[in-house]
């Protein structure tokens, strides 16, 4: 067993700081880059190991069900802290909470839960149409890709449901297969929320014809890109489609950790390190959480499959030190900067 001294931590610390630091201002656009959590504005390079794609808390009743008064905040608070708390002393520095609006998402619930741990934690903005679009409030139905980034928009600016919490990325989710008018206008509505905000439009999305779909109409609005995570992408068997598209410019994100088995993972991460791409690479493990209707909030899947399984595996296949830190480290803070990423 390995055992790190407080003095050689520190030291690790601030060497992946100075290496984040690097890699970010080789880009003028870059250099000071700023994440927003829950509690407010920070550096890109004080986001240290991230966990890009994850849950607290689900409720899956439906868009025209779903309260706050179904769940006890205190109870879920004291369900999540302990995996919180376990990730942290694994090292995890910031933990980006993917549940939607109308799926459970709970801003001062993620408040409290940053101050106990002392974890920067990133909320969002956006509409959830995936699940045949159960998830998705009427008003989303009337109105045009305009009025809905309007709503999205003014999440950014004004806080969200009457606070001062303000989203750090936008999620959306469209169902597998071609794409249907109403998710083609949340692609639409996130591309122009995102050229008034600059946050990055994390999407719902598993197999590649989706993907391609979202990039096409990205680019059709002028957006880069760089601005997009194919969220799921390990749902996608050919490998070549992970390749084209982040050679195309967009995130592929590997998240279904905490229900997959690791060495699937090290296929997938072997596969883009061999094109040279790993800088275009999320991995997470999409696992929790706290299951509203459910006793005590049901079957908590923890976070540290990556941690304690997944790094291990990697390092016997030959990943270096440098490699799982551009994984954990610098791509996230890269993905998540608040930045336009417009097309020239």
């Amino acid at each position: 067993m390995l055992i790190i001294t407080k003095n050689q931590s520190f030291k690790i610390c601030i060497f992946s700081f100075l290496i984040l630091s690097i890699s970010l201002s080789c880009n003028e656009n870059t250099q000071d880059a700023k994440i927003m959590t829950v509690k407010g504005e920070i550096l890109a390079m004080q986001m240290g190991k991230t966990l890009p794609h994850e849950h607290v808390l689900v409720d899956f009743i439906g868009a025209d069900s779903v309260s706050r008064d179904r769940y006890n905040p205190e109870e879920v608070f004291k369900v999540v802290l302990p995996y919180l708390q376990e990730i942290k002393e694994l090292g995890c520095q910031t933990f980006i909470e993917c549940t939607p609006a109308y799926l459970g998402r709970d801003p001062e619930l993620l408040v409290r839960l940053s101050e106990a741990t002392g974890i920067n934690i990133i909320t969002n903005t956006g509409n959830y149409g995936a699940r045949q679009n159960q998830h998705l409030p009427h008003y989303v139905f009337k109105e045009t890709a305009d009025q809905l980034a309007n709503r999205w928009i003014d999440e950014w600016e004004n806080g969200i449901d009457g606070t001062d919490i303000r989203p750090g990325f936008i999620k959306i989710g469209v169902d597998q297969g071609e794409l249907t008018d109403i998710h083609k206008k949340l692609v639409r509505a996130a591309a122009r929320t995102h050229l008034k905000t600059g946050l990055t439009i994390a999407s719902h999305t598993g197999p590649a014809t989706g993907a391609f779909e979202e990039i096409k109409i990205l680019k059709e609005e002028e957006v880069d890109p760089s601005a997009f995570i194919w969220v799921h992408a390990q749902a996608e068997e050919n490998l070549e489609y992970h390749v084209k598209a982040a050679q195309m410019g967009a995130w592929i994100s590997f998240d279904g950790l905490g229900w997959g088995k690791p060495e699937t993972y090290v296929h997938l991460l072997a596969n883009m390190k061999s094109h040279d791409l790993l800088h275009k690479v999320l991995i997470s493990h999409d696992a929790g959480w706290y299951h509203v209707g459910e006793p005590n909030g049901g079957n908590f899947i923890g976070f540290t499959t990556l941690f304690d399984k997944l790094l291990p595996a990697l390092k016997d296949s030959g990943f270096t030190d440098d490699e799982i830190n551009l994984l954990l480290v610098i791509n996230p803070a890269e993905a998540y900067s608040v930045r336009v990423k417009k097309i020239d």
